[in-house]
């Protein structure tokens, strides 16, 4: 079966950018990228680029390149679901905030929704495939929403699984050269095998085949979680061993660079920082933990549960530690936040620990003032509206936002760093030391600046994991 037109559910971090290279690289195939958001999509037809919904480095030429030739962005999802032969589901699926699972389960609310919809609408054949990160034998669910709620038509439908292995920041790099894609689906049917290399097609014109796997539904689905629950592990042990490096007098840079020497265990998610954020790690560990717990294994869980709590320790070590060192109190004093995304290259804010630590030093009744080159200040404070720790009123008067570094940073009692932007590295700190209040502190959350240079103008400094610099 050969793809003449897709449609994708879904205009965010992942199906945006993914349809993007998938019609930049699959000229001969319509791609409508379908959202209920409305001013998201006008954002996506914005001639002005800048003004793409999703920053991605690279985004804007490619989408230049072919939107409104086959790659077309639009609100009219009935239309796109009916004239499509196969169906991208590339929805939220955040953790559950209430009933069975709350603060474990992912909701798959809009899952359901967006199927529902797809029996609803179609009349000819179609593929589906799982975009989302999901639980374990979601596919099982979608197929029997598909096959029972049908618009009374014989409409066939196959489900494939295709998880997302992006990393925000590198996004268009990792589709345009991606290390493997997986699609999962039913190996055991001819329909099935005839789907799975419908999509095997597709990718297979710029991915070359052996990097294109394919298994069982169900293994596609848990690779995705295994994915990052593996990545996540590595940064929460790094950050633990940040910790006892600062009481032993070790570099946890000098540690990482030692062991990511060993073949067995490589140099990379070795960064010791203030701790990891995203879409991802934090959801989909959570995920697993509930999916262990519903089938009573209770040691699988308390494992993986342990990266989390990890990681929610180090945001809160790394802003106590601004508090202490600043003689035990911030109060009335200016915090200077160097970033807000949650990673450079990126204006994604979920789960960023700028959002944490801006939480404990506002409870302490500090200043709060913010430059991100990329997000904007109302995302700023819907993150910190979502933690319900105090009303909205009070965010905005503690937490104020600039748009020019050195603006933000004078007149503070101390700079932190919670974002590693590059552009952080040339900035004039001779110029920011002099405007600053004194003794000028620096605390590194991320291990981009150079200490030794920043020590030479007056600067008190810190960074994770080195002992010499107490944090």
């Amino acid at each position: 079966m050969k793809i003449k037109n897709i449609c994708c559910i879904g205009a965010g971090y992942v199906g945006g950018p993914t349809m993007a290279v998938i019609a930049q690289k699959c000229p001969a195939i319509k791609v409508t990228v379908v959202d209920i958001n409305e001013q998201r999509i006008a954002a996506w037809n914005d001639e002005d680029l800048s003004k793409l919904p999703v920053y991605e480095p690279g985004l804007d030429e490619i989408v230049a390149q072919a939107r409104g030739k086959n790659l077309f962005f639009s609100t009219q999802v009935d239309e796109a679901i009916a004239a499509a032969d196969m169906i991208f589901i590339s929805v939220n699926t955040p953790t559950k905030t209430y009933g069975k699972g709350k603060g474990m389960a992912a909701d798959l609310k809009y899952i359901e929704l967006c199927a529902r919809q797809i029996a609803r609408v179609a009349t000819s054949d179609k593929i589906v495939v799982e975009k989302s990160t999901l639980p374990v034998r979601t596919a099982s669910a979608i197929k029997s929403i598909l096959d029972n709620t049908g618009n009374g038509s014989s409409v066939k439908f196959q489900i494939l699984s295709n998880p997302e292995f992006l990393a925000e920041g590198t996004a268009v790099s990792d589709l345009l050269n991606p290390d493997r894609v997986l699609i999962g689906g039913d190996n055991t049917t001819d329909a099935g095998k005839e789907a799975i290399e419908a999509l095997v097609g597709v990718y297979g014109q710029w991915v070359p085949q052996e990097r294109i796997l394919t298994t069982n539904v169900w293994s596609s689905e848990l690779s995705k979680l295994t994915a990052n629950a593996f990545l996540a592990q590595r940064v929460s042990s790094i950050n633990a061993m940040s910790e006892l490096c600062e009481k032993t007098e070790a570099d946890v840079n000098e540690v990482a660079r030692a062991i990511g020497m060993d073949s067995r265990i490589g140099a990379k998610f070795l960064k010791a920082s203030v701790g990891f954020g995203g879409s991802c790690f934090q959801k989909d560990i959570l995920n697993l933990v509930y999916i262990a717990k519903t089938y009573g294994l209770n040691e699988v869980a308390d494992y993986w549960e342990q990266v989390i709590l990890m990681n929610d320790h180090q945001k809160r070590r790394f802003a106590h530690n601004i508090i202490s060192t600043l003689f035990n109190t911030v109060s009335g004093k200016k915090i200077a936040f160097l970033g807000w995304a949650f990673k450079k290259d990126t204006n994604d804010t979920r789960e960023s620990a700028a959002i944490y630590v801006a939480d404990e030093l506002l409870n302490e009744q500090a200043q709060i003032a913010v430059y991100d080159p990329k997000v904007q200040a109302q995302q700023m404070y819907t993150d910190l509206d979502y933690l319900n720790t105090r009303p909205s009123a009070a965010n905005q008067a503690g937490l104020t936002v600039h748009q020019n570094p050195y603006e933000a940073c004078k007149d503070a009692h101390a700079i932190a760093i919670l974002t590693e932007w590059d552009e952080f590295k040339t900035y004039d700190w001779q110029k920011i030391y002099d405007q600053m209040q004194k003794p000028a502190f620096v605390f590194d959350g991320r291990g981009i600046l150079n200490l030794e240079e920043l020590e030479k103008i007056g600067f008190v400094c810190y960074q994770i994991g080195s002992s010499a610099k107490q944090l």
